[in-house]
């Protein structure tokens, strides 16, 4: 699942979004957010859509199974 964490990442940056802005938003904490992107643990179906929702992609392109972010 690396590709989720750097597309992760890289939605993330774009928006000019902090890590703790992101945990904010899904309630979690920020280590826990920061497992995300390092590839260590990845979000369950709900936190996945939540998350594409907050950074304005695809849970598809989060996922790596196309490269159109929208």
């Amino acid at each position: 699942m690396v590709k989720f964490a750097e597309r992760l990442k890289e939605a993330r940056k774009s928006r000019g979004l902090k890590q703790s802005d992101v945990a904010e938003h899904l309630k979690i904490a920020v280590r826990s957010y920061q497992y995300y992107e390092g590839g260590r643990r990845r979000p369950d179906y709900e936190g996945l859509v939540e998350l594409a929702d907050f950074l304005g992609v695809t849970t598809d392109y989060l996922l790596g199974r196309t490269d159109r972010r929208e």
